[in-house]
């Protein structure tokens, strides 16, 4: 085989292996957001402002009190031992929750809050009766 054909068919392997690393590595666009589904009160996941939301058993701690309308990002930072998400509920919101984490993960959901009040929760099994959810007030 010539050395002209061995390196074409080189080149096209490589790219061909590059393509496929690119799509297994792609999230679809959805960026790190939780829920892919597009709902009122969702945006783009990272922008806005950042929170962290800590969650343990059985809580979940802010990294702020204070808020007013506009674009936020939560990161729920699982610092507990068992799986862990986060749901958040209110005034144009709905569906915005991550996906299920375990402990040491960290993952987002993005949300445009408006004025009013919104409950922040864990949705796995049992945990927000066992005290993990947050209210806070938008305004």
């Amino acid at each position: 085989m010539a050395i002209s054909t061995r390196l074409a068919l080189r080149t096209t392997a490589l790219a061909f292996s590059a393509a496929l690393v690119l799509a297994a590595c792609s999230d679809g666009g959805g960026g790190s957001q939780g829920n892919n589904s597009e709902s009122p009160g969702t945006a783009k996941a990272g922008s806005g402002t950042q929170v962290t939301v800590t969650e343990t058993e059985y809580a979940l701690k802010l990294s702020r009190t204070s808020f007013t309308p506009g674009t936020y990002t939560f990161t729920a930072d699982n610092a507990g031992k068992v799986a862990h998400a986060l749901e958040i509920e209110g005034p144009g919101v709905s569906e915005a929750e991550t996906k299920t984490i375990q402990g040491g993960e960290k993952t987002q959901v993005t949300v445009t809050l408006e004025k009013g009040n919104y409950e922040l929760y864990c949705p796995v099994g049992n945990h927000k009766g066992l005290g993990m959810e947050q209210q806070i007030e938008v305004g």
